[in-house]
């Protein structure tokens, strides 16, 4: 076997083994760019669903208060009634 064809047989195989382990850099790269934007969509969906939480908050609060002012209401409409009769 001549020299020149040795070294070309060893370096296709350690050109073939940085291939491999460059191929699977770039993958584990890749892997974590994807996994940073998905936990970054996560993350908006959860502050969309605090802000939510809390407009949902203020609307009940709004709501009780209607409600007591509606309840207040009736009972002076029932007294009213009933001195009536």
């Amino acid at each position: 076997m001549s020299e020149s064809l040795f070294l070309l047989s060893i370096s296709l195989v350690l050109v073939t083994i940085l291939l491999v382990f460059g191929m699977r850099a770039f993958s584990a790269v890749q892997q974590a760019k994807v996994r940073i934007e998905s936990d970054e969509a996560y993350r908006q969906i959860a502050e969309k669903a605090v802000a939510a939480a809390s407009e949902n908050t203020t609307a009940l609060s709004s709501i009780q208060t209607a409600l007591a002012d509606v309840r207040t209401r009736l009972a002076a409409i029932e007294k009213v009634l009933k001195e009536v009769e």
